[in-house]
């Protein structure tokens, strides 16, 4: 049986909300009623609507520790390559040895210290560690979330606009399993919300 036009179109259904308190008791009927791929846009972070939308996406927070542990490595690995001469013994190359070892590395005695001062060497790996995690915050959430968006079809939704002001919008997916469109429509109207509306693709 072929699938009406319209379906092919669209991207979703979306509901209007006038307060935060609704769209979360929205988003958690919708769950429970085994929808799974729908979204939802607020003027501000709402407590407790990451959990009613199930969201729980650890790659970024995964993303940010190994960043920093390749951070502090780099950080720490630097000083002991500049500061101690322990490669002295392993490359006895000519080359290595007069050009690389005696240009590169740095090591100096201060105050009868030991070359390799890991005290010393600690500030430096804690300033890489926050700016490659920091980096890794950045550029990972840029990337995960598919940014820079300029165009989103809920961009097309009525009165959409005030999402950034006063209004709160929960949009259900037409590639939902459990997706149609009147049955879809009806559901989100029983919620209570304001408007519902369709959004084309």
């Amino acid at each position: 049986m072929e699938t009406p036009e319209i379906q092919s179109t669209l991207y979703g259904v979306i509901a209007e909300f006038s307060d935060a308190d609704q769209i979360v008791v929205a988003a958690e009927k919708a769950r429970s009623a085994g929808y799974r791929n729908m979204d939802a846009y607020t003027p501000f972070p709402v407590h407790g609507l990451d959990e009613a939308l199930a969201f729980h996406d650890a790659k970024v927070p995964w993303m940010i520790f190994i960043a920093g542990c390749i951070g502090a490595l780099t950080g720490y690995s630097l000083q002991l390559f500049t500061s101690t001469p322990i490669l002295e013994p392993i490359l006895k190359q000519p080359f290595i040895t007069d050009v690389v070892m005696r240009n590169i590395p740095y090591p100096m005695n201060i105050g009868g210290r030991p070359y390799h001062s890991w005290p010393n060497f600690i500030p430096v790996a804690y300033e890489l560690t926050i700016l490659f995690a920091a980096g890794a915050a950045f550029f990972g959430m840029l990337i995960l979330n598919g940014f820079p968006k300029p165009y989103h079809p809920v961009f097309n939704a009525p009165n959409f606009e005030r999402a950034t002001l006063d209004r709160f919008f929960l949009c259900i997916e037409a590639r939902d399993p459990l997706f149609d469109l009147q049955g879809t429509s009806d559901f989100l109207r029983g919620l209570g919300a304001d408007a519902v509306a369709e959004v084309d693709a």
